[in-house]
């Protein structure tokens, strides 16, 4: 379950996150507004309680990120659209 805090530095950042076009992006990522609808590494609530959060991601630009992702708008569009790189965990 992804439960997401959005750190104010990147040290304290467990993944770096660059937001890109559908076409760019290893992750498609659709955002809801309850805890429990958070499923996997793609559907993600964003948390503002840090201790709640099972990822802290830091927005970069794309050349410094670790990982890149586009918000979807359907649940179902969700996923990896590249296998899953073994040290991301969300």
């Amino acid at each position: 379950m992804a439960r997401i805090f959005q750190s104010e530095t990147m040290g304290e950042a467990d993944v770096r996150v660059a937001i890109v076009p559908r076409d760019n992006a290893d992750l498609l990522v659709h955002r809801v507004s309850s805890r429990g609808l958070a499923r996997g590494d793609a559907v993600w609530y964003i948390t503002r309680d840090r201790q709640e959060a099972t990822a802290r991601v830091f927005f970069v630009s794309q050349g410094m990120a670790q990982l890149k992702i586009c918000f979807v708008d359907i649940y179902a569009e969700a996923g990896w659209q590249v296998p899953r790189p073994r040290h991301i965990r969300l």
